[in-house]
């Protein structure tokens, strides 16, 4: 195994603290990994592992080589994968973040697909309610559920626009009463759904008419499947995106309220570094996923 190639296998242990995972990740088995660093350690003359039965961790030696190997394995990386883009050749490796529900709906099928038709792409996929940081968490794509953009330091593209609705089980509804104005809902349990799992402002609108409703006094959650079913028991009122909602809807276990209000309008959005020109694989990657969320599972 060549340097270039022993150096991305201890970065890669150096990542997931396990010889096992770094195995796994690299589709190499554990003792070879375990010999290539080891190899490494070798020719270093320097321990850059310390090795327990709980876990790996790097010495103050391991850590100060990674730091100055990190950036230029993967300025190497970058390197190799902008030559074979100009060759015409998508490949190479997508980080990808999404919103927890989104992502475990839509996903799976977008990301099958498109590796049928792009076989030399690879997907490293995380899914958090949380808004990333695209610089600073190292991703390639963020795919966002919010308002307008405000982030000066990176590139966004808007798909579409995401309903949400508030909904209610009707027999919490039976018990507490259907409110009527946004000022009812002083009187019931509204449901938070935020991405620190605090509470949140509800903005409601009839024409010149706007009212604000505080959520999450008694009971929130960072995560909209969560939130929707915690509402299917009857513990109260949410504010949700609608294709959370939409079989509740569809099955009579949820229904929405307050229809006549509207709320401020959420995006689907495509968040990147602020890259000089978008690498074809995630051009390619978000034309095919606007195409899917727009035609063939809209949201």
């Amino acid at each position: 195994m060549g340097d270039l190639e022993a150096l991305q296998v201890f970065l890669s242990v150096a990542e997931h603290r396990s010889f096992v995972a770094a195995a796994r990740h690299l589709s190499m088995t554990p003792p070879s990994v375990t010999r290539t660093v080891g190899a490494l350690e070798e020719r270093l003359g320097v321990q850059l592992l310390l090795r327990t039965t709980r876990q790996v961790s790097l010495t103050s030696a391991g850590a100060a080589y990674a730091a100055r190997v990190g950036p230029l394995v993967e300025g190497l990386r970058a390197a190799a994968e902008d030559l074979r883009e100009r060759q015409g050749e998508t490949s190479g490796l997508i980080r990808i973040n999404a919103p927890m529900s989104m992502g475990e709906r839509i996903l799976p099928d977008v990301i099958s697909q498109f590796r049928t038709l792009y076989p030399k792409v690879n997907v490293s996929l995380t899914l958090t309610d949380r808004l990333v940081d695209v610089v600073a968490d190292s991703v390639d794509l963020a795919i966002r559920i919010s308002g307008q953009p405000r982030d000066k330091l990176t590139i966004w593209r808007k798909l579409c626009p995401v309903r949400r609705v508030l909904v209610a089980a009707p027999r919490y509804l039976e018990a507490w009463g259907t409110p009527r104005e946004p000022e009812d809902l002083g009187e019931h349990v509204c449901l938070a759904y935020d991405a620190e799992g605090g509470a949140e402002i509800w903005e409601l609108n009839r024409g010149a008419v706007r009212r604000r409703v505080r959520a999450g006094a008694e009971l929130s959650s960072n995560n909209g499947d969560l939130s929707a079913r915690l509402v299917e028991n009857g513990e109260g009122i949410a504010l949700l995106p609608r294709f959370i909602v939409e079989a509740g809807l569809a099955s009579g276990t949820l229904v929405t309220v307050l229809d006549d209000w509207s709320l401020p309008e959420l995006w689907l959005t495509l968040y990147y570094p602020p890259y000089e020109r978008l690498p074809m694989r995630i051009a390619t990657f978000s034309d095919f996923f606007e195409t899917h969320v727009t035609e063939t599972h809209p949201v």
